[in-house]
């Protein structure tokens, strides 16, 4: 069962994202690094912000992933996750990537059960009548 309803809209891909979400229905997390810098992006854009360089790589995320930061949404974003209210929203870093975070979410925790700086490890859902696979996150011991 995924966490969001199947109802929750499916991210907007476009040129400069594409290949993102190409990963993650290969249920491989990646992220732009830019190829002449090596500056790592997130979310993807068409230039690199650091040097201006049109040279966009993608470099494989780990498995393995810290919460940076959290909140439990207790109002409804949009009207598909009325019911699932409250969900946790989660901002994951991954040590060894610097300065790259992603908006996630932790599966099967509930309020209370989050802290800043818990390990956590990447898991896959699908999302939407397409079956868009989303990156989420299930908590592992430390």
């Amino acid at each position: 069962m995924p966490y969001l309803p199947d109802t929750v809209p499916a991210p907007h891909v476009d040129d400069v994202n594409g290949p993102f979400w190409e990963h993650c229905n290969d249920r491989r997390l990646a992220f732009q690094q830019c190829g002449d810098c090596r500056t790592l992006v997130h979310p993807p854009l068409p230039v690199c912000p650091r040097c201006q360089s049109l040279d966009r790589q993608w470099r494989q995320a780990p498995d393995e992933a810290i919460v940076f930061s959290f909140t439990w949404a207790h109002t409804a974003a949009h009207d598909s996750v009325r019911e699932s209210l409250p969900y946790n929203i989660v901002l994951v870093e991954f040590p060894s990537l610097p300065g790259v975070r992603l908006i996630s979410n932790v599966l099967d925790v509930a309020p209370g059960e989050l802290s800043i700086g818990d390990p956590l490890r990447l898991a896959w859902d699908a999302n939407g009548e397409a079956g868009q696979m989303l990156p989420r996150f299930r908590k592992r011991e430390s």
